[in-house]
């Protein structure tokens, strides 16, 4: 799967090219999504607990809401910490689906 530069931001790691992007999952949960620039190997896909598509539709009653949003500095740490969880985006496969609480990743148990 390539993610398309229009809808995907760049980011490098290490020397390293990634493309990202974040996508709805649903009722509150967004993904992240990222792959090595110019790869043909694995993708990540990382759910995330978040009511941001939410903001909108719920205003102004958001005081409840989990208004996560995922910044390039989360972007970083999701990709480095899938690297030490084992993903190789060389490697071509499956997804490789994680969770993130917003500071730790783990292997997802769906």
């Amino acid at each position: 799967m390539a993610l398309t530069k229009k809808k995907s931001r760049p980011i490098t790691i290490d020397n390293e090219k990634y493309r990202w992007l974040i996508s709805t999952r649903g009722k509150g949960i967004i993904a992240f999504i990222a792959e090595k620039e110019n790869s043909k190997g694995s993708i990540i896909e990382v759910k995330i607990k978040s009511d941001i598509n939410e903001l909108w539709t719920e205003f102004p009653n958001i005081s409840e809401l989990n208004l996560k949003v995922i910044k390039p500095k989360d972007a970083k740490l999701i990709i480095r910490q899938a690297h030490k969880l084992g993903w190789n985006p060389e490697e071509s496969g499956k997804p490789n689906k994680f969770d993130f609480d917003g500071q730790k990743l783990k292997k997802a148990s769906r």
